[in-house]
Formats: structure tokens, C-alpha cells, sequence
């Protein structure tokens, strides 16, 4: 068992992975990263990066096998095909309950983004939440598009940044908290006409184990049987 991550399937087109948090997609500073790491131990000599998940995000991953796989996971993800929902906490009590986050964003201090209020080219997420209690709450996320640190600005921007995030969040939402609590809860995508989808629960993290949780989730066991509002092709394709 790898520290960076577990398998969830393998086949002759593409891994599935856990991703655990804290790990660096790339190799630097000598140390090789989830990637390279994923592709020595499973021993493969073709390994491609069909996407990535932020240092902190742990989750569900996939990198294909064959060329002709990563090209066509490749073209779904730039055509907003892959069904993907991500799971996040906040401390704080956000400004809607559930609801449409709409706008462009653009880079700001310490490699942080901000949203803003135009729409020319607008990152586009969709949430649920739900209450743990305590004045947490747990937020089942579904990205639109795939902009950097697209679900951070986001929750921020309705005045819930997510718990453990140093770049987005407060002292008092970080101060003695163990991880970032984002996840990459859900992945579904079709290879060769065939359909997959893989989910798998937070494995670190107290807020993620204890009982507040554990009974949270069951409103979100399957993200994609709730009723999430249609959202214009022509601007998610954009």
C-alpha cells in the first residue's frame, strides 16, 4: 500500500485511484510525485495524466493506460462530460443553503483565485448542503466547469470557505484542523461505449469519520439521483 494513494480498479485502459490528501501530483524536490509513483509501482510502461486534483483534495482519480484511452477521457473532460461531485465542509454558514455559483475568475495573491462578477468565460458550480451540527456544514458539489480551484473560490464566495484551507479560509476555520476537507467523492465517464462511475468516501480526516458525518452523507449516497437544476450547454462548453 503506497502512501499517495490505493487502487479502486485497473484495466487495460485506464487506473482508478484514491487519492490521499497531501500528495503532490508531480515529482519536485527529488520526491516523486503521484504520478510517477503510481506508474513505477503498478509497474506500467504508459502511463498518462488525464487529470489532476489539487495537493490537498483527496479522491477519486484516473489516469489511462493507451494513448487512444487518455485521448478519449482527454476530450470528455474539455467537453464537461465526466459527471464529477466532490464533498467539502465549512465552519461557517454559508449565504444559500443550496443554489448556482456563476462567474470568471482570475488570479489574486499567494497563488490564491477570486471570482467575480462578470461572465465572459465563468466558472459554473452547483451545490447541495447540509447540516453536521455545531455550525458545520457538509456541501456535496458538482463543478460545471473545470477551473483552478474552482470549489474553494466558490464556497468562499458564499461565505463558507472550506474548513482546513490556509489559502481561502480564516485562522478560526484552520486553526487545529488535520486536513484541507475537500473530496473528490464521485467520477463518471464512458470508455469504449461503456459506462463507469466510481465513488468512495473520505478516509482521513475526523470530520469526515465521526457519526455527524456518517449520517450527513446518506442525503448524498448518490449525488447524481438529486435534482440539480439544467445548466445552458453552450456556456459550460465554452
Amino acid at each position: 500500500m503506497s502512501d499517495f494513494y490505493e487502487v479502486i480498479e485497473s484495466n487495460e485502459f485506464f487506473i482508478v485511484i484514491y487519492k490521499k490528501p497531501n500528495t503532490n501530483f508531480h515529482s519536485e524536490n527529488n520526491q516523486l510525485g503521484l504520478f510517477e509513483t503510481v506508474k513505477q509501482n503498478e509497474g506500467l510502461q504508459e502511463l498518462y495524466p488525464v487529470h489532476r486534483l489539487d495537493k490537498v483534495t483527496s479522491g477519486v482519480m484516473i489516469m489511462a493506460k493507451t494513448a487512444e484511452a487518455n485521448q478519449e477521457l482527454v476530450d470528455q473532460f474539455r467537453l464537461r462530460q465526466v459527471e464529477k461531485y466532490y464533498l467539502a465542509i465549512s465552519a461557517k454558514k454559508s449565504k444559500k443553503k443550496q443554489g448556482l455559483i456563476k462567474g470568471d475568475m482570475e488570479s489574486a495573491r499567494r497563488g490564491a483565485w477570486k471570482l467575480l462578477t462578470t461572465q465572459l468565460n465563468p466558472a459554473i458550480t452547483q451545490f447541495f448542503s447540509t447540516s453536521l451540527g455545531e455550525g458545520r456544514r457538509l456541501f456535496i458539489v458538482k463543478p460545471r466547469t473545470g477551473k483552478t480551484h474552482q470549489i474553494r473560490v466558490a464556497l468562499k464566495s458564499i461565505g463558507s470557505p472550506i474548513m482546513g484551507d490556509v489559502l481561502y479560509a480564516d485562522a478560526e476555520s484552520c486553526t487545529g484542523i488535520d486536513r484541507v476537507y475537500l473530496h473528490a467523492y464521485s467520477l463518471a465517464f464512458v470508455i469504449k461505449g461503456k459506462s463507469y462511475r466510481f465513488t468512495a468516501l473520505p478516509r482521513e480526516g475526523s470530520f469526515y469519520l465521526n457519526n455527524q458525518f456518517t449520517t450527513a452523507i446518506q442525503e448524498f449516497s448518490s449525488p447524481w439521483d438529486l435534482a440539480w437544476p439544467k445548466v445552458n450547454k453552450q456556456e459550460i462548453n465554452n
